[in-house]
């Protein structure tokens, strides 16, 4: 699937608040082949609104996936992201903007 959304010209880019070291562990644990950020401080993630209330009210980084186009603005976001189906949808999307 990474492979369709590169082919349509998206670049793949998680964040989280965990060190480096811990990303390369974690790519490694679940065979991850696109870029891990690291955003200790959590700057960029409150950004973009990915932090807040989860399960039973905790605060942490909610499961988010931005379209974001080549002048750097959003085309759309993906609140409450479920993985199973969810690269096929963007792939959709992606589609659909280039078509536009």
């Amino acid at each position: 699937m990474r492979d369709e959304l590169t082919d349509l010209g998206a670049q793949v880019v998680g964040i989280s608040k965990d060190d480096i070291s811990l990303h390369e562990k974690f790519k490694s644990k679940y065979n991850l082949n696109f870029t891990l950020l690291s955003d200790p401080k959590g700057e960029v993630i409150e950004t973009y609104g990915a932090w807040g209330p989860k399960m039973f009210g905790r605060l942490g980084i909610q499961r988010k996936t931005f379209l974001i186009d080549p002048d750097g603005m959003i085309q759309k976001v993906y609140a409450r992201v479920i993985p199973k189906g969810h690269n096929q949808q963007v792939i959709n999307d992606l589609q659909r903007l280039r078509a536009e």
